[in-house]
């Protein structure tokens, strides 16, 4: 790429600034990617963060309702799911931040940009609309009978829980579908502008 071309870039970004030489303006174009990056970081780390709280809230509860076998069969399901989710949160993380081979700016934003491609626009990005229903009734579940203090058997026998899960089970799932559509569309524009970034080098 031309000093020329990369001062026009810089300029769209921050239109402050001073004449730089071209290894200047890559340190700073990587800068801005890494700032994006760190975007998704911060959604990836508050995701693994809640998940391991939720997993400390089941095993808590799990322990003092050792007697309520279907109660921990619920709670072991939905940990084994929010294991997974964990890990797979982790090696997300692990992969956006590696750079062990220090490749040049365009190859490593090129690796970056083909990572969130396939978690965002690959074969496996609308699986959320069959995670999300499941996590949200087991959760709902989980805490709902956790604090009736009864059995879990007692409580779906009961009519006033039957009818507090049928009410908050559609609120609750619009809630969380209309969270994750912002946070997926939040991601999208960076990966937008990562990918206009890299079409510019």
């Amino acid at each position: 790429m031309e000093n020329s071309e990369l001062q026009k870039i810089w300029k769209t970004i921050d239109n402050e600034i001073s004449p730089k030489s071209k290894d200047e303006l890559n340190l700073l174009l990587k800068s801005k990617a890494k700032q994006t990056l760190n975007k998704f970081i911060v959604i990836l780390s508050t995701s693994i963060l809640t998940s391991i709280g939720l997993i400390i809230f089941l095993l808590i509860t799990s322990l003092r309702r050792q007697d309520d076998l279907i109660y921990l069969i619920n709670n072991a399901v939905l940990g084994l799911l929010v294991i997974v989710s964990i890990i797979s949160g982790v090696l997300s993380w692990y992969k956006i931040q590696n750079n062990k081979f220090s490749l040049p700016l365009k190859d490593w934003l090129y690796e970056r940009i083909s990572l969130l491609s396939k978690w965002l626009t690959g074969k496996f990005s609308k699986l959320y609309y069959f995670v999300i229903p499941i996590l949200y009734f087991l959760t709902l579940l989980s805490i709902h009978v956790y604090f009736e203090n009864k059995s879990f058997i007692e409580v779906l026998n009961t009519e006033e829980s039957i009818i507090g899960l049928i009410i908050s089970t559609p609120i609750g799932l619009f809630v969380s579908f209309f969270a994750v559509k912002k946070i997926r569309r939040y991601q999208l524009q960076n990966l937008n502008f990562l990918k206009d970034l890299y079409s510019r080098l």
